[in-house]
């Protein structure tokens, strides 16, 4: 099935100011829409037409890098529209959460430290994470559109359970 640009759950100035109505309208309104554009190309003659984001994800790892790619930016896209919201993030994290932060990852502001450093250091298009490995928090990144379920299980494209946290784009 197509893909299809997503609304953000937002106004476009809603972020400000940790995110600009102008990086907002340009990360959404035209980089998300290559994304999906690009994709929607690929996808005609692949085979994949009638198939889920997900599904279109998994076939094309390692048979179709350009399809995998924009397929894989539109995925973590939308998820990482979903996350941010306005007078979100700070400090308040659920007990257990935070409890987890501490214990595997130093606390909240090493955390926040070493998850901004994963992002300003993908060289290129990429994401940074924190995801669940082994039953541990860790913070690592990938580059392009390739999905943290690599790091989390080492079966790129072969699992959900692990989210995007920061596009490096």
């Amino acid at each position: 099935m197509p893909f299809q640009l997503p609304d953000l759950p937002y106004a476009h100035d809603a972020l400000a100011p940790y995110m600009s109505r102008e990086t907002l309208e340009y990360h959404h309104d035209k980089h998300h829409k290559a994304y999906v554009d690009n994709g929607n190309k690929l996808l005609e003659g692949s085979g994949l037409e009638n198939k889920s984001l997900e599904e279109v994800v998994k076939a094309s790892f390692g048979k179709n890098a350009g399809l995998f790619n924009n397929a894989g930016q539109h995925y973590n896209h939308i998820h990482f529209w979903k996350w941010m919201k306005p007078n979100g993030g700070g400090d308040r994290i659920p007990g257990k959460l935070k409890a987890k932060i501490d214990s595997d990852l130093g606390g909240v502001a090493k955390m926040k430290e070493d998850f901004a450093q994963a992002g300003v250091t993908q060289f290129g298009s990429g994401w940074a994470w924190i995801a669940v490995k082994d039953g541990k928090l860790i913070i690592s990144k990938t580059p392009n559109g390739e999905l943290v379920s690599k790091t989390c299980d080492g079966k790129q494209a072969g699992s959900f359970r692990c989210r995007p946290g920061f596009s490096a784009t």
